[in-house]
């Protein structure tokens, strides 16, 4: 295990979130599945602590119950290839209950906050034309889920 692992807290549904977050990233797995015996608190069985990998990085996973639930404040930020790659996560992370923002920001449908954001982003926006950098931002504000054409057409 690496020396610092994100720990994410959710009500009941950590096994059920890791498994679909790890269906979506290449190099992810579930790597162990700890669960409560008898002598709770959650129920005998059921599980507790769900360890998994993201494209390699390691994640925790609790069932704490519902004292206390995801914000912006954290977000896991996904540097996608290409458009190809942000329609894909972002339909997937929205389905179901989940939630467009801005500026590629979403929330899924167990309310983490995901960034899904492609290259071309930081790049138009680091490059040596200042006046296209305002422009691509100006374009960038005006959106939800990130469209790569628009940012270069701004």
């Amino acid at each position: 295990m690496s020396k610092i692992t994100p720990y994410l807290w959710f009500d009941n549904q950590a096994e059920e979130a890791a498994a679909f977050y790890v269906s979506l990233f290449e190099n992810s797995a579930i790597t162990s599945v700890e669960r409560y015996t008898e002598a709770g608190p959650g129920p005998a069985g059921s599980a507790m602590i769900v360890n998994f990998t993201l494209d390699g990085r390691e994640y925790m996973a609790l069932n704490g119950g519902p004292e206390f639930r995801f914000n912006e404040s954290f977000s896991l930020y996904v540097n996608c290839r290409d458009q190809a790659e942000v329609d894909r996560l972002w339909d997937k992370l929205i389905a179901d209950g989940g939630e467009p923002s801005q500026c590629g920001w979403l929330k899924d449908r167990w309310g983490l906050s995901w960034q899904i954001i492609p290259q071309a982003l930081p790049e138009l926006l680091g490059g040596p034309d200042k006046e296209r950098a305002v422009r691509v931002m100006q374009a960038m504000f005006k959106m939800q889920k990130i469209e790569v054409a628009a940012l270069e057409n701004a």
